[in-house]
């Protein structure tokens, strides 16, 4: 587990929370049941009136990933890959049969079957890149969903208060209950804001970085596949596949 979405999410609404008591207020004048539900949940329904309900069932489901999942490392697979393209140049193609069953990264192992198949270099990479894709445009929908509701989250806030402000408007005879009651029609102006730029942006943000490194993992697979199909030298592919990820993404440095 990678805790950097976590430690975030504390550390941003500690913030607010340590800013609430240095005014001398209490965390319990912004926890009002009506504005947080307004704010929450007419958020979730704008945006999921805004594309369909297996797109939210698909973000609601990838939500947890934000803090479960952690960022793949391209170390293994180049280990693999190496010692998969020196075994091939041993002792052939068809010898990494077996090897492809301890795989445990699916797409590298569907890539080897069809490799050892032998399939077309030109039609592997075609389909490899399609499952490229397709992966990028599943992940989009999810991360996209959140980064939708980032964008609703503050306009509904300040419809939250504009009614709170109409109630206000009802009870000018009542001096001693105006500070408070505009005070909490504030309330869901905050919670917009800070539920949208502390918890939806950040969400989506995370999700889309996570399926950027997954996919330029499987592209990183894609390349070594080919290498490995047509007979290359395993230390020239391995060279290949470092080139290939961003500095200091790599925890080894040595040529395997």
């Amino acid at each position: 587990m990678d805790p950097a979405t976590l430690i975030g999410l504390v550390v941003a609404f500690g913030a607010i929370i340590t800013a609430i008591f240095i005014e001398g207020a209490s965390p319990t004048s912004v926890l009002l049941p009506a504005p947080m539900i307004l704010v929450f949940v007419a958020t979730f329904g704008a945006t999921l009136a805004g594309g369909t309900l297996r797109d939210a069932v698909g973000a609601l489901k990838a939500m947890p990933g934000a803090f479960t999942r952690k960022p793949t490392s391209p170390d293994d697979s180049i280990a693999t890959i190496v010692s998969l393209a020196e075994r091939a140049r041993r002792e052939g193609l068809l010898a990494l049969e077996d090897a492809a069953r301890d795989i445990d990264d699916e797409f590298l192992k569907s890539g080897l079957r069809s490799a050892i198949d032998g399939t077309d270099p030109e039609d592997l990479r075609t389909i490899l890149e399609d499952q490229i894709h397709s992966k990028r445009q599943s992940d989009k929908t999810s991360y996209k969903f959140f980064n939708d509701m980032g964008g609703y989250a503050p306009t509904i806030g300040i419809v939250g208060t504009v009614v709170s402000l109409v109630h206000v408007l009802e009870n000018l005879a009542e001096p001693s209950e105006l500070g408070h009651m505009i005070a909490a029609a504030f309330v869901a102006t905050l919670w917009g804001i800070a539920s949208a730029n502390v918890m939806w942006f950040p969400i989506g943000n995370r999700l889309k970085r996570l399926s950027d490194l997954e996919c330029a993992q499987m592209e990183l697979v894609l390349e070594g596949l080919l290498a490995v199909q047509s007979g290359a030298n395993p230390r020239l592919v391995g060279e290949r596949l470092r080139s290939l990820v961003p500095a200091g993404e790599l925890r080894l440095k040595a040529a395997a």
